[in-house]
């Protein structure tokens, strides 16, 4: 199936995406329905789990599968992916299991999305410095601004690839480098563009992010890259059965962890979330990464277009093609944006909403590549 084919014909994109025949669903970047064959996978799991013993009642290779399929939309070997689950969880066993040395400081953006914030916030108890980053506009994050306020103790910088309220992505291929090249760790929360927007980790060095918005997954069925050369200095802070040598499930003497990122694997997998992953991830590919890119940049001017003629102002909206993204949130001075969010619900129209520190209040948009001109219309005709 391709995009051109889905958009063309209706029955086949009602059949795969069955929330279209009873709303208009625009809030990808907060939690997203599930496609049919997602809720499917999920589904048949779940059905031969009931006849016996869950684990053999899926294929012998499947995590390996679903780690490869990771693998290959983020450009990386399957030896550096693990599948921990939600992203708040994967950054707590990031900031938990590095080790920094004496008067160490580390830069993370206070008005990220907080899952991206408290776990660094928490290195203070260590005795790490923790930095916030300043910006001229809320979430654009320059390359310039990282970068002018690291210094020699900077060990790690910690920012999302996309942020969840601007819409602004990170220029990843400009920063990342220049981080390397200062010795500096790189850590990206990609929850608002896996799925959305090429998201590759050859610039960066730790990478987590759940399937439930872009990715059309399900909830706690999350991604975590750690670089090869990391993996060492990224000691795990959970110890279980299958992160750790135990042949026979006998405990040895010697605790020896797996020599890849299946070293954050404490436990059981998830099979019934990586069911859904699996297929989330199948079909992201299926479509094409940067065909849905494409889709998503033209929605995005098409509805800045008609935001502005109707005397919105909008968060990022003169962001180059780089740093755009499929959210589009705005506002009126004055306005009641809650008012307005609860009027496009009654029409069954999902959107979010959203706040700032200063408490402005924003409609967010964020469409996915399934959704229709028409659809995007209809909400337009509410505001």
């Amino acid at each position: 199936m391709t995009l051109a084919e889905l958009l063309a014909n209706e029955d086949l994109r009602r059949h795969e995406f069955p929330v279209v025949t009873r709303s208009v669903y625009l809030a990808h970047a907060g939690v997203c329905p599930l496609p049919r064959r997602v809720a499917e996978a999920v589904a048949a799991c779940a059905r031969d789990g009931a006849l016996g013993d869950q684990e053999t009642a899926v294929p012998r290779d499947f995590v390996a599968q679903t780690r490869a399929l990771a693998a290959r939309l983020l450009g990386a070997a399957p030896e550096e992916i693990a599948l921990v689950g939600p992203t708040s969880l994967a950054l707590s066993l990031v900031a938990n299991g590095l080790a920094f040395r004496r008067h160490a400081n580390v830069l993370v953006y206070f008005d990220d999305y907080p899952s991206n914030v408290y776990p660094w916030m928490s290195l203070a108890e260590r005795g790490v410095e923790v930095r916030f980053l300043n910006v001229r506009r809320l979430g654009e994050i320059r390359p310039l601004d990282v970068l002018g306020q690291v210094d020699e103790s900077t060990a790690l910088v910690a920012l999302a690839s996309c942020h969840f309220i601007s819409g602004w992505r990170l220029d990843l291929p400009r920063l990342g480098p220049a981080l390397r090249q200062r010795g500096i760790l790189f850590c990206v929360d990609a929850i608002q563009s896996l799925g959305a927007f090429p998201t590759p980790v050859e610039h960066v060095d730790i990478l987590a992010a759940d399937a439930h918005k872009w990715l059309l997954g399900p909830c706690a069925a999350g991604i975590l890259y750690v670089r090869r050369e990391v993996q060492e200095r990224l000691r795990p802070t959970v110890y279980g059965w299958h992160n750790l040598r135990c042949p026979d499930f006998v405990a040895r003497e010697e605790l020896k962890f797996r020599p890849d990122a299946r070293r954050y694997e404490a436990g059981s997998a998830n099979l019934l979330g990586l069911a859904g992953l699996k297929a989330a991830l199948e079909l992201a590919l299926e479509i094409g990464v940067d065909a849905i890119a494409a889709e998503l940049l033209r929605k995005r001017a098409r509805l800045l277009a008609a935001l502005r003629d109707r005397g919105y102002e909008v968060l990022g909206a003169g962001a180059p093609p780089e740093n755009a993204s499929g959210i589009v949130s705005f506002y009126r001075p004055g306005a009641d944006m809650a008012a307005l969010h609860a009027r496009l619900a009654a029409e069954g129209i999902h959107t979010s909403l959203r706040a700032d520190r200063a408490g402005q209040r924003y409609l967010r948009l964020s469409p996915h590549y399934y959704n229709t001109d028409a659809e995007l219309d209809r909400a337009l005709a509410q505001l």
